[in-house]
């Protein structure tokens, strides 16, 4: 229903009346002017009309104030985007800088006191099992004992040291706390928390703002409730497209702003019940006689635009039901159905609800489906063969190979670490020939678009999936391991890659890199090893020849990787699930320089001591420290709180996390 046609209805189908005044014309003209006899404000006294006056002046600042609510998050977007650039041109002066240094510790490394050439090997794994007693940053820094007095004065430990003060709050923003008791949800990093909460503070203080406290005005508090509805319909489809480009301008990945497009909708919900609840409590109970068409709820709830209004409310309403974590794990393929069908359901009803919402719906539908249609279906998306392995019983691979073109679609042009793809296979079924599921890259990168030697790059490609038997039997997972028992070669398609190089930054820039991998996490951090140790292997140091090259490359073979050190931890829980990296290219990486720790199952032996282990790391390091974690919500949190520990200490210390899963 256009605003046309909402003008023609009869007045008595207008509830309340003055919603006439509001959606045709000039509402005040049209107080000033008068009114006839078929107008809805016909016959009101004087009083009432100031009322109405002054009723549609604060609905009108209201809305006003809610439209500035998009101005206020393209500045925060601005301002992010700032600080990443800062940060990107900071970590990329970092990485030339540990180049430099890796060429230049060549003459270093060959006169060590002991003759040996090599430099002071790191703990082995064997140490690092071991209980370590961590050292404090004041411990490393060389002190006059004659100097000290014989009993410590109060202010040698003040506790207001800037620096201090500076650490510990650094350290707070990082540590994550424990899940909720009973319900069990994971909550995220306090500095997370934090900024979420600072964008609710946001939207509370526009809902708020310059509102009557007053009963005979909570139709303003229900009108603006569903207008701040509608103004925060872009930000939820950004965050939920791949091709976002709050990606590029944040760095942070797809799985990290997904946490927050998770709270934008679960937000918007809220605030939904709220406009439903409060407008259904201004008609029924607040409202006076004279300002109500008609006080029959049969009248109410068959108007049209009521009608189209709670189509909306329970289209959206679903969609949140249907994206609750326990849902998607149990019924994904329901979840990616119901999320298109009623997306677009959604935004129907929404556009005839409530004509000042069609500007957002415009803005939201075409994210959709530039997103969805034009990017990720025609440029993004390929087809292949593929072959299928079975590892074990519930672990398989996903694998192919091909030469890297440079401007082809899709993974043929290459990707980076830590990328990930949708996967498509209708060999299942005509309904898995809709379906797209997401599965990070598990083998080492070959870049995007980049050219190797004699101008060609080969491209080895494997996907690393466990069946999910928690799935319904019709499941996609479980379905595609059941196949790959019988057929040995398979038709898929897939749609990306997608993925942010921050982790990789991060990671180049720093002297010491800590990995952590639990299970399956491997697929995230393999690539990035590979990637750190090969790149490093094969860049020449300055001064050198290309017969010198070949020399130092089978040097560093045999050595640590100059410039930086590289750890990796891979807890598994079978002995099963270690067979999924082949041994060669493990050990391949352990002669590049990188220290593996592989404990043994914890099926056999329990967990094990991930807190020692890479807290060990962390103190022993000299110069700054880049940690990346990926693996279960358990694991991810007592990483990064062991990070955090540490930057509370004083270390120099980044974190990353790359949750997987559904």
């Amino acid at each position: 229903m256009n605003r046309a046609q909402l003008c023609a209805l009869p007045a008595q189908q207008l509830m309340p009346g003055f919603i006439r005044a509001i959606y045709c014309q000039d509402a005040l003209s049209t107080l000033e002017e008068g009114s006839g006899s078929g107008d809805p404000l016909a016959g009101l006294t004087p009083e009432q009309l100031e009322y109405i006056r002054q009723l549609i002046i604060a609905i009108y600042e209201g809305r006003a104030v809610a439209a500035s609510y998009n101005v206020f998050i393209v500045t925060i977007i601005a301002v992010f985007a700032v600080l990443h650039w800062r940060e990107q041109k900071r970590d990329k002066l970092k990485w030339m800088a540990i180049q430099q240094a890796g060429a230049g510790r060549k003459t270093t490394e060959c006169s060590q006191p002991d003759g040996s050439g090599t430099s002071t090997p790191s703990s082995s794994s064997t140490a690092i099992l071991q209980t370590t007693h961590f050292k404090s940053p004041e411990d490393e820094v060389d002190v006059d004992l004659e100097r000290l007095p014989l009993l410590p004065s109060s202010q040698s430990s003040n506790n207001h040291h800037p620096d201090r003060i500076t650490n510990k709050l650094r350290s707070w923003l990082l540590y994550q706390p424990p899940p909720i008791p009973v319900i069990n949800r994971v909550l995220p990093s306090n500095g997370t928390t934090l900024f979420i909460l600072s964008w609710l503070a946001l939207n509370i203080f526009i809902q708020f703002y310059h509102l009557p406290m007053k009963w005979s005005f909570f139709f303003i508090f229900a009108d603006k409730a569903g207008f701040l509805f509608i103004v925060n319909l872009p930000l939820l489809y950004l965050l939920s497209a791949k091709n976002q480009p709050l990606r590029r301008l944040t760095g942070y990945s797809y799985e990290a702003l997904n946490i927050f497009h998770r709270r934008v909708g679960e937000w918007m919900c809220f605030v939904a019940v709220n406009h439903f609840l409060s407008m259904l409590l201004y008609q029924f109970v607040i409202a006076e006689d004279w300002l109500l068409a008609s006080q029959s709820p049969k009248a109410y709830f068959t108007h049209p635009l009521i009608l189209l209004g709670i189509g909306a409310f329970v289209s959206y309403e679903l969609l949140f039901f249907t994206s609750l974590g326990s849902f998607r794990q149990r019924w994904y393929e329901l979840f990616l159905a119901s999320h298109v069908v009623l997306q677009v359901a959604a935004l129907g009803f929404l556009w005839g609800h409530f004509y000042t919402s069609r500007p957002y719906v415009v803005a939201a539908l075409a994210i959709f489906l530039l997103d969805r249609l034009v990017w990720r279906m025609s440029i993004k998306r390929v087809a292949m063969e593929m072959d299928l392995t079975v590892l074990d019983g519930e672990t398989y691979l996903v694998s192919g190979d091909w030469d890297v073109r440079p401007g082809a679609n899709g993974v043929l042009a290459g990707w980076e670490p830590t990328d990930h793809v949708f996967l498509t296979v209708p060999a299942l079924g005509r309904s898995h020939a809709l379906q797209a599921h997401p599965f990070t890259i598990a083998s080492a990168a070959p870049g995007k678009g980049v050219e190797g030697e004699e101008g060609k790059r080969h491209a080895w490609f494997s996907l690393l999936i466990r069946a999910q038997f928690g799935n319904f039997p019709g499941g996609f997972t479980r379905q595609l391991l059941e196949h790959a028992k019988t057929h040995k070669r398979v038709k898929v398609q897939l749609d990306g890659p997608y993925g942010s190089p921050h982790a990789l930054s991060m990671l180049r820039a720093s002297s010491n890199v800590v990995l952590v991998a639990g299970g399956s996490g491997i697929a995230v951090t393999f690539p990035l090893v590979w990637a750190l140790l090969h790149e490093a292997a094969s860049q020449p140091d300055s001064q050198e020849d290309e017969d010198e090259h070949k020399q130092v490359l089978s040097l560093r073979q045999q050595k640590k990787t100059r410039g930086r050190k590289v750890h990796m931890l891979w807890v598994t829980h079978s002995h099963w699930h270690q067979e999924w990296i082949p041994k060669e290219q493990l050990n391949e990486l352990e002669a590049m320089g990188l220290d593996l720790v592989v404990p043994p199952p914890t099926m056999d032996a329990g967990r094990p001591d991930v807190r020692g282990i890479v807290g060990q790391w962390i103190q022993e390091a000299e110069g700054d420290t880049s940690v990346l974690v990926s693996g279960p919500d358990g694991l991810n949190r007592v990483v990064r709180n062991v990070a955090a520990g540490a930057v509370g200490q004083g270390k120099d210390v980044r974190i990353a996390v790359e949750k997987f899963g559904w």
